[in-house]
């Protein structure tokens, strides 16, 4: 429960142990604009009612139906539903195959069905059996009125695949010089081990290196790199997640054209992760990817998911990263 509280006090002028939960705090901040613990001042269009705000999406989003719910005739239906809290709905049929179903998902949701990992109480829905039968959603019992997480697998790292990287370029802002940091947090299971950033630019192990700091100052540009060792990660880590983040500004649309790209060191040419930022103009920290171990070997997959928090504190992005987890979308 411990991401429900604010990591920081509403007002500089605030004095006292933080014991009232985000959504008591914000509601004063609402209604009276003052702090729910002390009565100091707090301005509704201030930075950290904004970062306050950010973390409740994060934590309790708002489902977005894009397809009509419920029919007309009363069937029942399944629910598929992703991490950006878009919840598309279908008809159950329980011998719908779920290639069908991967279809629909594509034409309703626009994720290509080769890129879609449905998942169904932790269990990957699969399209065919070993026989080359293809499988329904009776065989993975899926029941109805049931809900289906939706992965975008970007990339399935080949077994002999050693060495990626993570790229990150931006401009600075149109005023003065600031960075946008690129972290890389290793979890095993819930439990986070340890991260890499410009401060801490080695893991334990020597697993993954960060560039530090990487300035054009006439250009006006900078530039972040992570090397990462696949085959040298500690046994027991399953997944490392890669954000990005801004160092002052309050949120990323600061940044000129920041630009990302995950790939083979080997072959820079093959783009593994999307370059696309625009949706994270209004976030102060987005979760990018993540670079996760399966059954039969690793996986990156898409998150794209808005945070608070940064390197001054990434507590915030921690908890988020957490809460992705125990919704299952990272497995």
């Amino acid at each position: 429960m411990s991401e429900e509280f604010p990591y920081y006090a509403p007002s500089e002028k605030c004095d006292h142990a933080l014991l009232h939960c985000l959504k008591c705090v914000t509601n004063e901040i609402e209604k009276n604009e003052s702090c729910s613990e002390c009565g100091s001042r707090v301005e509704k269009d201030g930075e950290r009612y904004a970062e306050y705000m950010e973390t409740l999406e994060i934590l309790f989003p708002k489902v977005q139906n894009v397809v009509s719910p419920v029919t007309s005739d009363g069937n029942q239906c399944i629910a598929v539903t992703n991490l950006a809290g878009e919840c598309a709905t279908y008809n159950y049929k329980p011998d719908q195959t779920i290639e069908d179903l991967k279809n629909n998902v594509k034409h309703t949701m626009h994720i290509p069905c080769e890129n879609q990992m449905l998942l169904y109480n932790g269990c990957e829905l699969k399209t065919k059996e070993g026989s080359g039968r293809k499988m329904t959603l009776a065989d993975h019992n899926v029941q109805p009125n049931g809900t289906i997480r939706l992965l975008v697998r970007l990339y399935e790292v080949p077994h002999q695949l050693d060495n990626v990287t993570f790229e990150l370029f931006w401009g600075f802002p149109a005023a003065g010089k600031d960075y946008l940091d690129a972290t890389v947090f290793f979890y095993s299971g819930l439990n986070f081990v340890e991260m890499v950033d410009y401060d801490h630019r080695i893991s334990r192990f020597g697993s993954v290196k960060h560039s530090g700091d990487i300035i054009y100052l006439e250009s006006r540009r900078g530039q972040h790199t992570i090397h990462v060792s696949i085959k040298s990660l500690q046994s027991y880590v399953d997944t490392l997640v890669f954000t990005l983040s801004s160092w002052n500004a309050p949120n990323i649309s600061q940044f000129k054209t920041p630009s990302l790209r995950f790939f083979d060191k080997k072959f820079p040419e093959k783009k593994l992760c999307s370059d696309e930022m625009g949706h994270a103009a209004n976030s102060q920290a987005i979760i990018m990817c993540c670079l996760t171990k399966r059954e039969n070997g690793w996986e990156v997959h898409s998150l794209k998911t808005l945070s608070s928090g940064n390197a001054k504190n990434y507590e915030p992005l921690k908890a988020t990263i957490v809460n992705v987890i125990q919704q299952g979308f990272m497995v």
